[in-house]
Parts: C-alpha cells; structure tokens; sequence
C-alpha cells in the first residue's frame, strides 16, 4: 500500500477518535447540567459512570498517533498534526472530568432545594459547547480565523463566571446556612469556566498546526 495513502488513513482514524470524544464530552456536559436543574441523581451517576469510556478512547488515540509517528515517519503539517492530536484529545477527556466533577456536585445537591433558579450556569454550558465544537472543527479544518473567534468568546465565560461569584456570595452574605450549596454552585462555574479554558487550548493547536507557530491565546484582557 503506498505510504502516503497509509498516513492518510491513519490521520482519518486519529479525526474519527476525535470526534467521537467531542461527541461525547458535549453529552456529558449537557447531561451534568440537566441533572444539576433538574436534580436528578440517576443521570448524574451515570455522567460520572460514562467518564471512563472517554479515558479509553483518549489512550487509544495516543496509541494510533505514537504509532503513527514511530512507523510513517510524517513530516510537516501532518507531523504537527499528529502531535497536536494527542493535545486536542488530552483536553478532551479533561473536559469530560470537568463534566463528571458537575455530574458529582449534583448528587451532593440532590436533596436539598435550590438557592434559586439556574439560568446562568446553563448559558455557561450552552457558550462552553460552541466552543469546544468549535475549536475541534477549527482543529480539523485548519481554519486560524475560527479558532481566534472561539478564543475570544472566552471573555464572555468569565463575565458569567465573575457574575455567578458575585451573585453568589451575595446571597451567602445573607443567608449563612446555604453557604455549602452556594459553594457547590460556585464550583459548578468554576468546572465551566476551566472547560472555556480547555477549547482555547485546543485552538492553540489548531494554529499551530496550520502554521507551525505554537503560542498562548488569552483574550481575557478587554
């Protein structure tokens, strides 16, 4: 079979993993949150449960991609690719740990009431997923353009974050004996906020890759 055409099938498989793992963190950052509204302890054990899958297909890209780089010899662009792969999957599974950490929060928070009504740490999950989505496709396009504009989106995750806190400690200040619920929700936008920090991570490398040049992106100065 002709080198090239290997390499080619291999950089495919290591593009599959990678969506099956975006596929499957934004299940879980999506089923954490629904557990959190809606407490339901049942889909919250199951986040933390399905956690593990992703370690597994995160490993096994490491593996395809070593191999790869071990046997194939690539070169240029398809080198960088390989390498930047293992990251892009890395922050992946992380992500996943942030999700399954809300997922644990939630079956803290089961039976006891709300503080009140969630509707900014679901708009932190909803901006948290464009951007991880959008960063692996920036990844796999090799689109520079797409992966500033998820970079600069983080501005508006740690508005939210910073508004969560503020708002929270209010209500602490107030009313003392919600301060452990109130820390978990904290904790919950902390999760959120790292996975924002996670997409841009995964921009990084998708710059690096189109480009060669590999550096910090941080948008959080407005």
């Amino acid at each position: 079979m002709p080198t090239r055409l290997v390499l080619d099938r291999s950089l495919e498989a290591i593009r599959d993993d990678l969506l099956r793992l975006t596929s499957m963190v934004d299940s879980a950052i999506v089923r954490s949150i629904r557990a959190l509204v809606e407490r339901d302890c049942d889909l919250a054990q199951q986040v933390s449960i399905d956690d593990a899958a992703l370690n597994v297909i995160r490993y096994g890209l490491e593996d395809r991609a070593y191999t790869m780089i071990a046997t194939q010899h690539p070169i240029g662009q398809d080198l960088r690719a390989a390498v930047a792969a293992v990251s892009v999957a890395t922050n992946l599974e992380r992500m996943g740990d942030h999700a399954a950490g809300i997922a644990r929060l939630t079956l803290r928070l089961c039976d006891q009431p709300l503080i009140k009504p969630l509707v900014d740490l679901p708009n932190m999950a909803d901006i948290v997923r464009y951007m991880m989505r959008d960063a692996v496709n920036a990844y796999l396009r090799r689109d520079v353009a797409l992966a500033e504009q998820v970079v600069a989106q983080d501005v508006q995750i740690n508005r939210l974050h910073n508004q969560i806190y503020h708002e929270l400690l209010t209500y602490m200040t107030r009313d003392p004996s919600i301060i452990e619920r109130a820390t978990f929700l904290l904790w919950v936008s902390h999760s959120l906020e790292r996975i924002g920090d996670r997409a841009k991570n995964i921009c990084e490398r998708a710059i690096y890759v189109t480009t060669g040049e590999l550096k910090e992106l941080d948008h959080d100065l407005e």
